[in-house]
């Protein structure tokens, strides 16, 4: 079962700025727990953010889903018309910095924590904010969490919280000695050996992005190929895996859209189009056949409007799981970091290719696939390493599969991908041009939406600051067009 919290915040103002939060006290309840019981807390809050808030908007954004006509709940996501005042990452915002990072500062403040307890939650917290910079480009950081001390922090740049987290990393991690994890562990059962695997694949993923911003290029790589040689990383998945089909016990993202909302999403063009391009049986595990047509069918992205005679019958409704568990970082996604390395680093196309397949047939199994992955990758798949004649296309196809599995798995993660990567890549048509004759589109290419709010051809690459934390903290930096993109997306 869930954990529900215990601490109860009280004070708005001093939360929007990632700060400590005075509690309420009641008799018949205690006001603070130990650390042993907080760790969970954590783990929720977390998987509330990355399952759900910005779990849908990503999705958007990764062009995985669009607005279904006949439905309004998100036109301005779909439709990139969104302000600061819409307030799309507040709600993450906050459950970040006072649930999930408010958290982490207990346990490490704990003195009856032990090392590895710490060392969990400071994993925990390099993962948080890893997705708060991948989001808003600079946070609060080097002046958070300080309570009433210090309740205006300023914002740190994204390129000093990476490095701040990867050395809190390291000194969590060089202290561990012979501690094992004493706290309840919802999301990886007190496995030491998973929680260092998941510490060495957030590194990866973080160092990858140093590289490719042009940050101590040489020092980080040296960094990614000692990872890569070391071989420690997590097994299967990993997963908030611990939702039923009962009321509030649901995948948050499912009881959000399915239950509360009563469905608002249709597939997008660009995903249904590139499943279709390569036969790819996962098409079934997202999506179904449109009822009017009885065929796979994706919405253009940001045409409701202008397509009105487009009805929700058109196209492909998505499947929705009331259990599926919510993730933190795929085995899949971890495969196609090795397999790039191994390729840009290594110039290994043996062990290239190996990681690229392995990673397919890691998405096949979190998916539970009965097709082979073979299929995909095997004599006559259609995105079989043979068929890329050169490291630019090889690369190419590892992140256009790598935009597949994160379908419907890890919507965030899919969006920070394709602005490092540039893939998939951005049309040169445009969705009328393409409403108009579907020859002229490569399947698979993103689309700039047909209605866009923030002109022909722009993309969202990053989300506007919270409007509460710029209402309530005077060190909120000035506005910054969402077009703009974030410090490490140098392409």
């Amino acid at each position: 079962m869930v954990m529900k919290k215990i601490i109860l915040f009280v004070s708005l103002a001093v939360c929007l700025s990632g700060c400590s939060l005075d509690v309420n006290t009641d008799p018949n309840y205690p006001s603070t727990v130990g650390s042993s019981l907080v760790l969970p807390s954590v783990e929720n809050s977390i998987a509330t953010v990355v399952g759900d808030g910005m779990y849908n908007y990503a999705g958007f954004f990764a062009q995985y889903y669009d607005q279904m006509p006949e439905a309004n709940q998100y036109n301005a996501i779909s439709e990139y018309s969104f302000t600061e005042q819409s307030q799309l990452i507040d709600r993450s915002y906050r459950t970040l910095y006072a649930g999930a990072l408010e958290d982490v500062d207990v346990i490490l403040k704990d003195k009856d924590a032990t090392a590895a307890d710490k060392y969990a939650a400071t994993i925990l917290r390099a993962f948080t904010f890893q997705i708060l910079v991948d989001n808003l480009d600079k946070v609060p950081y080097s002046e958070a969490l300080q309570g009433s001390a210090n309740s205006t922090p300023k914002w740190d740049e994204g390129q000093s919280v990476y490095t701040g987290v990867l050395a809190e990393l390291d000194a969590a991690e060089s202290v561990l000695g012979s501690t094992s994890i004493k706290a309840s562990d919802l999301l990886l059962k007190k496995n030491l050996t998973q929680w260092k695997g998941f510490a060495n694949a957030l590194r990866l993923r973080m160092y990858l992005r140093l590289v490719d911003a042009g940050i101590d290029v040489a020092g980080y790589t040296a960094k990614i190929k000692t990872l890569v040689d070391g071989g420690v990383f997590f097994t299967g998945d990993i997963k908030y895996d611990v939702f039923s089909d009962q009321a509030d016990k649901r995948n948050p993202w499912y009881a959000a859209n399915k239950v509360n909302l009563a469905m608002n999403h249709v597939a997008a063009y660009p995903i249904v189009t590139y499943l279709l391009a390569t036969n790819d049986p996962r098409i079934s595990y997202s999506f179904v056949k449109a009822t009017k047509t009885s065929v796979y069918a994706g919405e253009l992205p940001g045409s409701k409007v202008a397509l009105s005679s487009k009805k929700n019958a058109d196209y492909s409704f998505l499947n929705y799981y009331p259990t599926k568990p919510v993730y933190f970082f795929t085995q899949s996604e971890l495969q196609f970091f090795l397999a790039e390395a191994y390729l840009r680093f290594y110039n290994n196309d043996t062990k290239a290719q190996a990681a690229y397949e392995a990673g397919i047939a890691a998405d096949f199994t979190a998916r539970s696939m009965s097709d082979s992955p073979s299929v995909m990758y095997g004599n006559g798949g259609k995105v079989a390493w043979a068929t890329a004649a050169d490291n630019t296309a090889k690369l190419s196809l590892i992140y256009m599969q790598k935009w597949v599995a994160l379908c419907y798995m890890d919507h965030m993660e899919a969006w920070s991908e394709i602005r490092r990567t540039d893939v998939p890549k951005l049309s040169s048509k445009t969705a009328n041009q393409i409403n108009s004759d579907a020859t002229v589109y490569t399947p698979g290419e993103l689309i700039s939406p047909m209605r866009n709010g923030f002109g022909d051809g722009n993309m969202v690459k990053r989300m506007f600051f919270p409007l509460t934390a710029r209402q309530l903290n005077v060190n909120t930096p000035a506005m910054v067009p969402v077009t703009t993109s974030v410090w490490w997306d140098k392409k």
